[in-house]
């Protein structure tokens, strides 16, 4: 039996030789495709928003000594460029605020995960008030490790850093423990806020919260501080502790 033909080949269509766009026939190709260029950038990811995080807002009992702290953040922008609010402190209820400050940054994305900040920062507290220049990253580093780092230079010309990271370790889709480390380096001895040169403050904590809902998580955790080197011993001449534990009860909070 004779084998079948093989099948015959489409005939060729015309290729069109118009334009890829209409809208290019009526008006200023160049003017189009910057156009359709925005509208493409405000659909994906072009846009402007802002989030306020109180990431820490918590009573400590140190010893018999009641006290508080907060660490607070927000930002204004888009994907690239933000302007970015930081503030902390901690305090003694019944006693001095010990500690404050205010950051005022400008953030701009260095790649997917971390952002370079730029900007002031002013401490209140202690005394006697004192200006910054700020320059740090913030991010997240591999295995979802949180880091905020940043170099401070006072308008005294003393030079000091901190370092901070957390971690956010599910236990159940609403219950997490959160390990958190901070360090605080100084490059020269500032006596008249009780700062000495090298490593001089360390802080690491546990904290167990539960997310009612993903913007509301009460916590309970506990945390050791210790001033080093210098530091302790301008604690010391104070009169001052040079460290130990605190149990927390607190609550983490963003919209």
């Amino acid at each position: 039996m004779a084998a079948s033909a093989p099948p015959v080949a489409p005939p060729p269509q015309a290729a069109f030789s118009g334009p890829e766009n209409a809208a290019d026939t009526v008006w200023d190709p160049q003017l189009m495709a910057r156009k359709r260029q925005e509208e493409l950038i405000d659909e994906h990811g072009g846009y402007t928003g802002y989030m306020v995080l109180f990431d820490r807002l918590e009573y400590r009992g140190v010893d018999g000594r009641d006290g508080y702290a907060w660490d607070a953040e927000g930002w204004y922008g888009g994907d690239y460029d933000r302007l970015w609010i930081k503030t902390e402190g901690e305090g003694e209820f019944g006693g001095a605020l010990e500690s404050a400050e205010v950051q005022a940054l400008y953030s701009r994305a260095i790649g997917p995960w971390f952002n370079l900040q730029a900007g002031v920062r002013y401490d209140f507290r202690p005394k006697p008030d004192r200006g910054h220049l700020v320059l740090g990253v913030q991010g997240l580093a591999p295995y979802w490790f949180e880091i905020d780092a940043a170099a401070f230079l006072s308008e005294k010309g003393d030079l000091t850093a901190r370092f901070e990271a957390e971690y956010d370790q599910r236990i159940t889709n609403r219950l997490i423990l959160q390990p958190r480390v901070e360090f605080d380096l100084a490059a020269q001895d500032v006596p008249e806020l009780g700062v000495g040169a090298g490593l001089s403050t360390v802080e690491a904590g546990l904290r167990l919260r539960y997310e009612i809902k993903r913007e509301f998580a009460p916590y309970v955790g506990v945390q050791y501080e210790r001033r080093l080197g210098d530091t302790a011993d301008f604690a010391r001449a104070a009169g001052e502790d040079v460290g130990g534990w605190a149990f927390l009860v607190g609550l983490r909070s963003w919209f």
